[in-house]
C-alpha cells in the first residue's frame, strides 16, 4: 500500500515508533502467535502485549483470528501488512499541474477503453458487478462489455488507450503526466513477483518500470465484496510523467526519451501502451484497476500541457 505523509497516517507512523511493537512485527512476520507466546519470547507481561496489539490492531498493521491448536480454538496475532511505500510529495492536482498562464487539458480514460490489445493467460476483466466473460480466455477482451471493466489483468502481451488529442495548430506539445493503479499479475496474487512493465506513447518505448508484486493480501478499499480473497485486491499508484527533460515515475528519471522524442503532431492520436514484453528480465504480466477497484478512486488520468 501506499501512504501520504500527513496527519492522517499518524496512527501508524505511531504504532511504528516502539521497540517493543517493531520486535512483534518481526515476530509475525515469521508465523502466527498468540499474546501469550509474543509475551513470553519478549519477557514482558501478556497485559502489556495486549496494549501493543491494540495500537498495532487500530493502525491496521496486524489482526486477529480464530486458529486450531492443541488446546482447542487460539486467537492468534496475523501480520496484514507487507509493505507500505510513503509519498511525501503526492502527485499534484491539474490545476497545480496546468497553470493559467499555459495551454492544457486533462482527461479520464477507463481502464476497460483499451482501443488495441494483444494478452496471454493469467487474464480476465471484472467489471464493478461482476466477472466480463471466462478468466484466461483472450477473447473476451473483445467482448463489448469489455468497456465496463474496472479491473483486468494479463500475464503477457499489451493493452493500449487512445488520448484525446485537442492540441491546437503550432504549438508544441511540453508534457504528458499519467496516473494510474497499476501492479504485476501472477496466479492468484504474489506480493514478491516482480514485472518489468513498459510504457510507450506512439510507438515510442519511454520507459520499463519493474513492479515490485501482485498485492492480494489485505482487500482493497474500492474492491467490491463479491471479489473473492486470494486474488489481486489493488495495485500501487504510480505517475508517469514524459517532459522535456525525459520520463519519471513519481519523479524518478526512468529514460532520457522525452516528449520532443516522440511524434505527436497537432490533431493525430497519441496512443498510450502499456505491456509486459516476454523478452526482459521479469516478464511478470499487468494488473489495472479503475475508480471502483483497488485501493484509489481514480481511472487513468491522464494531463496534457502544450
Amino acid at each position: 500500500m501506499e501512504l501520504n505523509v500527513d496527519t492522517n497516517s499518524l496512527a501508524l507512523f505511531a504504532a511504528l515508533a516502539s521497540d517493543t511493537r517493531i520486535k512483534m512485527i518481526e515476530m509475525l512476520r515469521r508465523e502466527p502467535l498468540n499474546i501469550k507466546e509474543m509475551a513470553q519470547r519478549l519477557g514482558i507481561s501478556s497485559a502489556i502485549v495486549t496494549k501493543h496489539v491494540q495500537q498495532l490492531k487500530e493502525a491496521g498493521i496486524i489482526d486477529t483470528e480464530m486458529s486450531s491448536g492443541k488446546r482447542g480454538m487460539q486467537k492468534k496475532c496475523i501480520l496484514l501488512l507487507d509493505r507500505v511505500t510513503l509519498v511525501f510529495k503526492p502527485p499534484g492536482s491539474v490545476d497545480e499541474f496546468i497553470h493559467p498562464d499555459q495551454n492544457g487539458y486533462s482527461v479520464s480514460i477507463p481502464v476497460g477503453h483499451y482501443t488495441s490489445y494483444r494478452v496471454k493467460p493469467t487474464c480476465g476483466l471484472a467489471s464493478e458487478t461482476k466477472l466480463i466473460g471466462m478468466r484466461d480466455d483472450p477473447r473476451y477482451f473483445a467482448e463489448p462489455e469489455h468497456v465496463k471493466a474496472q479491473h483486468l489483468w494479463f500475464a503477457g502481451g499489451y493493452v493500449e488507450y487512445q488520448i484525446p488529442n485537442y492540441m491546437v495548430e503550432s504549438k508544441l506539445l511540453t508534457d504528458i503526466r499519467i496516473s494510474l493503479e497499476i501492479c504485476s499479475e501472477a496466479p492468484g496474487y504474489d506480493e514478491n513477483w516482480p514485472s518489468d512493465i513498459v510504457f510507450s506513447i506512439n510507438g515510442v518505448d519511454v520507459c520499463k518500470w519493474t513492479s515490485p508484486g501482485d498485492f492480494g493480501s489485505v482487500r482493497g478499499k474500492l474492491t467490491p465484496l463479491w471479489w473473492e480473497l486470494g486474488s489481486t485486491q489493488h495495485g500501487l499508484l504510480k505517475t508517469l510523467w514524459i517532459n522535456t527533460e525525459g520520463t519519471f515515475m513519481d519523479g524518478v528519471r526512468l529514460s532520457r526519451i522525452g516528449i520532443q522524442d516522440i511524434p505527436i503532431p497537432p490533431a493525430k492520436e497519441i496512443r498510450f501502451r502499456i505491456s509486459s514484453p516476454e523478452d526482459t528480465r521479469y516478464p511478470g504480466g499487468v494488473s489495472l484497476f479503475g475508480r471502483h477497484f483497488g485501493n484509489y478512486e481514480q481511472d487513468i488520468e491522464v494531463q496534457i500541457r502544450y
